[in-house]
């Protein structure tokens, strides 16, 4: 604790310097740390804060209130915004109030996150759009509900050069006309899962927003007159075409033509579109920087290699689910020197050797992904650690050959190695993660089906490994509730966690998983070893916990999901699918959790029809996507079912 004096000296900092002080805090718990200090600190935060993440509704006007020179804000998690609650923020607190109007947090807010909100629709969009003057990015991905009238009503914020629409899946071409007109300094628009969007619609896109630099038409049923397009626009740097199952070789044949500032093309999963047709795109974009062709060529033919030898400038390269030789890869390495990532993943013909050839000459090597590349041993892994110092990710998944030798030279050689897995790696053993524990800025280790490590083996990786956020253990079965010890007491930074089908995990082990406070996502099916008290522990520990998996643990009992319900208030999905969970118990969870969006709620054996079906009245206001049992879609009253459908609910039978 500071001393008196040393009290004295920081309040005397002028208020540039602590504003300056806190623009150094580049982490929110910093952030929050600092705010608590003091009322000055506070007040410091509250002048300087520009980026808001809300995450309960309730709290927003206060919250916009506090901090009225907001430039971003993030309602993602807020689900349950509407018309009526824009309505209600952008106007005076009360009638005849003397208190600023409310609104004027909008007057500087730049960026507008608003993903997943199917509450809101046309009215509120227009409205927020005319009080958002300086309005440039607005993001409404997965409103599944969103169509041409809420695309008129973005359409009035003229100032917008970013646009995310993603799964708005009533646009049509219409609404798209009314975006391109409107919006003519569009810069970067996501148009992905648009299944309305056609060939008429881009093409007017591509004639009013001149300046667009990124575009993304993925799992569009677009054809090539759109490639014909797209081709005219001159400033273009970033195309998507991911799983455009129209288009082809001659399409891409308009982009060798056009698009001269393209950087990036992704074509991966275009069932029309071979290697003839990824050479015109090498040949008319030498200054290429990234080439995404996964699980759309058989082969990587000989001619597409002549061409790629022009690619001095590529960075990243994917071309998972090929055959690929070891000349290939001799090409790659001699011409393509400026590689940080490759994308392997599923192709035919990766050798040690091939490998071997590959690192040796691209040294700058920060991401690699060889999944299910079945040939690689020690002896590519040995070389890749050698060459590639600066290494980052590792995908290795399925590469049954990979033993603790592999992962010595790893733990050797690759000391700023974050990512790394080695899912069904049989090989690895608790000697092998000693080694790899000394890569200490680990982030993301995933071990499922690694049936040879055990309790001894995570100690060492939770001893050294302290920047550790996602943790995977699927089938782990050697793993039990001393590992879950070792796990708690270093790896306080874990957000998310597998534990399912671990068998030695108990009620204890859980009793060490509730103290790791930062924890959001939790699998931990069929731990038939945990009852209510273990599930307790870890609703009352984990109060960020916001994804639980918990089917087929059948032996936990109402007390488990009572605590669930009363003390996980940020959960928005769960799985309890085959528990021994009750009809009061059920209707509390899902009555209670009020973030809840996604339940999935098969074969509750304990629970009766009515017992269901009252769970589902306490949350149809919220909930948007639930699974249920295939016999109750006879069983259920039709007006629940009406009610559900009415509301956006997306219902799944199994």
């Amino acid at each position: 604790m500071l001393s008196f004096q040393s009290s004295k000296n920081v309040l005397s900092l002028t208020e540039d310097l602590l504003v300056r002080i806190y623009e150094l805090l580049a982490a929110e718990s910093d952030r929050k740390s600092f705010r608590l200090v003091c009322r000055e600190f506070r007040r410091i935060d509250t002048l300087t804060r520009r980026h808001l993440r809300v995450i309960r509704i309730e709290f927003l006007p206060i919250l916009l209130r506090k901090y009225p020179r907001l430039q971003s804000l993030d309602l993602s998690a807020c689900p349950r915004i509407d018309d009526g609650v824009v309505s209600l923020l952008l106007t005076r607190v009360g009638p005849g109030s003397n208190s600023p109007i409310l609104g004027h947090w909008a007057w500087g807010l730049k960026s507008l996150v608003l993903s997943r909100a199917t509450g809101l629709r046309f009215s509120g969009l227009e409205m927020l759009a005319r009080a958002c003057p300086c309005l440039e990015s607005v993001d409404v991905s997965y409103c599944c509900g969103f169509g041409d009238r809420e695309a008129a009503a973005l359409s009035s914020a003229v100032g917008l050069r970013e646009l995310n629409m993603d799964k708005c899946l009533q646009l049509t071409d219409v609404g798209l006309a009314k975006i391109a007109v409107g919006c003519s300094k569009l810069e970067k628009l996501s148009l992905k899962w648009c299944m309305e969007m056609t060939d008429l619609g881009i093409d007017l896109l591509c004639k009013k927003c001149v300046d667009l630099k990124y575009l993304d038409v993925s799992y569009l049923k677009v054809t090539n007159e759109s490639l014909h397009s797209i081709a005219s626009l001159l400033k273009l740097e970033v195309l998507g075409l991911m799983a455009c199952p129209l288009i082809d070789d001659v399409g891409l044949q308009f982009i060798e033509r056009g698009c001269p500032s393209l950087k990036v093309i992704d074509v991966s999963r275009c069932e029309g579109v071979s290697s003839s047709g990824l050479i015109f795109v090498v040949r008319g974009h030498r200054n290429l920087r990234e080439l995404n062709a996964g699980y759309c060529l058989s082969e990587l033919s000989t001619a597409l290699l002549h061409q790629m030898k022009n690619l001095n400038h590529l960075e990243v390269i994917r071309i998972d689910g090929a055959r690929i030789s070891e000349t290939s890869f001799q090409v790659i390495s001699a011409n393509c020197k400026s590689l940080v990532e490759i994308g392997l993943s599923k192709c035919l013909g990766v050798t040690n050797m091939g490998i071997m050839r590959l690192v040796s000459a691209c040294i700058n090597l920060r991401v690699l992904n060889l999944t299910c590349c079945h040939s690689i041993t020690d002896a590519a892994i040995s070389a890749i650690a050698y060459s590639c110092r600066s290494l980052v990710c590792l995908k290795v998944e399925s590469c049954n050959m990979i033993t603790e030798k592999g992962l010595c030279q790893l733990g050797s050689f690759c000391l700023l190695l974050e990512e790394i897995d080695l899912t069904d790696c049989c090989g690895v053993n608790d000697k092998g993660l000693e080694y790899l524990s000394r890569c200490s800025e680990l982030s993301c280790l995933k071990l499922g089906l690694c049936t040879n490590i055990s309790n001894k083996g995570l100690s060492y990786i939770c001893f050294n490994c302290l920047k550790i956020h996602e943790l995977d253990l699927y089938r782990c079965t050697g793993i039990g509730d001393d590992g879950l010890e070792a796990l708690s007491n270093g790896c306080k930074k874990l957000r998310k966690l597998n534990l399912s089908y671990c068998n030695e995990v108990s009620d204890r082990g859980l009793g060490y998983i509730g103290r790791l406070e930062e924890l959001s996502d939790l699998e931990m099916r069929a731990l038939h070893k945990i009852t209510g008290v273990g599930l307790e522990a870890v609703a009352v520990g984990c109060k960020r916990l916001a994804d639980l998996d918990m089917k087929h643990c059948e032996k936990v009992g109402d007390s488990g999901f009572w605590a669930l319900a009363y003390y996980s208030k940020n959960l928005r999905q769960i799985n309890l699918s085959y528990c021994g969970i009750s009809d009061m118990a059920l209707c509390m969870v899902m009555g209670n959790l009020s973030r809840l969006q996604e339940a999935k709620l098969v074969h509750l054996s304990n629970c009766t029809v009515e017992g269901v079906e009252l769970a589902l009245r306490a949350c149809c206001v919220r909930i948007k996507k639930v699974k249920l049992f295939a016999p109750l879609r006879f069983m259920l009253s039709s007006e629940i079912l009406e009610i559900l459908h009415a509301r956006g609910c997306i219902i799944r039978w199994d």
